[in-house]
């Protein structure tokens, strides 16, 4: 429909573009030709016939069109500044924007997208928390104990506690220790101690060890308030939750390389010992915890009100920051509410689980009392 020497269709005389051949970074200026193809020619030499079918447009700026061409070299170029010029390729080539997504592509491509996304988040909120469950208990206990030690020794560096050892606290510890592992079942592979640190915390590692902050004991007034919280931890012990955290966090190629003697196993070990230290439980591992330690306290017929009384002494009252529904654990407020209520069923007429002399002593296992 285009011949060659058709006013209509030639290029304005003397049109200037610039080519580039696909094989070199050679710049050339010529001048395209309409006939019955796209004629690109230099100094009147052809240099490239484009068939109109096979043009196709390419990403370009505002003002510039650049062509390629689908039997041309991959990246073979026309780039037309010339409005008239262009105006009429647009004409001719019928098929320019095929390789251009049209709306129902821009569609498709939003729709995919979405779906990643949605999918991320539902493996996110579902699947790894699901992968962690199964995980956990396929973690050999040597391994665990082997994270537990490494842990251990990142608690004291990142809090800079030492252990405290005055003997007749150590002795009044044991017997609290011992009195909860008993009656919650516990074997005597528990390893605790007390470490000498302001912050007021308590700490629950794999492999069997509990920590207790000298921060935590100096804000507690009574021998219940500190077993509840001592319970508690054992809870985690109980359900594993620290190995749990650590697959849900991110810590499966850690436990890969442990599990298949990856030479790079220490450092993860490493790694994954400082996650433990500075991440915190989810609020059904809270929850689980809270259970098992309203449960061993009510056996040795001792209150589990006193923990959540601690618990609300060193947070202060958490509703006005933030909401229960949406926060990572259960507020305070609620967990003691709860344990009050636990009480008020249960038969707590048990024996004092240390004496006075013995609470002072504790009180004073780090030599400030």
């Amino acid at each position: 429909m285009t011949p060659d020497g058709d006013a209509a269709n030639a290029a304005p005389a003397g049109a200037t573009s610039v080519y580039f051949d696909g094989t070199s970074n050679r710049r050339r200026a010529v001048a395209p030709k309409l006939s019955d193809a796209l004629e690109i020619r230099e100094d009147g030499e052809v240099l490239a016939r484009w068939a109109y079918a096979d043009i196709r447009r390419a990403d370009s700026p505002s003002g510039l069109l650049r062509l390629s061409c689908m039997t041309a070299p991959a990246l073979a170029r026309l780039e037309i500044r010339d409005e008239t010029l262009a105006a009429k390729l647009v004409t001719l080539c019928r098929q320019l924007d095929d390789n251009l997504p049209n709306r129902k592509g821009v569609a498709a491509i939003v729709g995919w997208s979405l779906a990643a996304a949605v999918s991320i988040v539902l493996v996110v909120l579902f699947g790894v928390p699901l992968a962690a469950d199964r995980l956990t208990p396929l973690v050999p206990d040597s391994f665990e104990r082997r994270l537990g030690d490494v842990a251990a020794a990142q608690v004291k560096v990142v809090f800079d506690g030492k252990p405290c050892d005055n003997a007749a606290g150590q002795a009044a510890f044991e017997k609290l220790v011992g009195a909860l592992r008993q009656s919650a079942g516990l074997d005597n592979s528990l390893q605790s101690g007390v470490l000498e640190t302001s912050v007021a915390n308590a700490f629950a590692l794999p492999g069997g060890k509990v920590y207790l902050f000298d921060g935590l004991l100096a804000k507690a007034e009574s021998p219940d308030e500190v077993a509840g919280i001592l319970a508690h931890e054992l809870g985690h012990l109980r359900h594993r939750d620290s190995m749990r955290e650590l697959i849900h966090n991110g810590g499966t190629s850690f436990l890969i390389g442990l599990l298949f003697g990856d030479i790079t196993g220490s450092g993860a070990l490493i790694f994954a010992s400082r996650s433990l230290v500075t991440s915190s439980y989810s609020r059904d591992a809270e929850t689980n915890a809270d259970s098992f330690a309203i449960e061993t306290m009510h056996r040795l017929g001792r209150p589990a009100k006193p923990m959540g009384e601690l618990m609300f002494r060193v947070t202060g009252k958490e509703a006005g920051k933030g909401l229960s529904i949406v926060s990572s654990h259960p507020l305070t407020e609620d967990r003691l509410a709860r344990m009050s209520k636990a009480d008020a069923g249960a038969t707590l007429n048990g024996p004092p689980l240390l004496s006075a002399a013995e609470w002072q002593a504790l009180k004073g296992i780090c030599g400030k009392g």
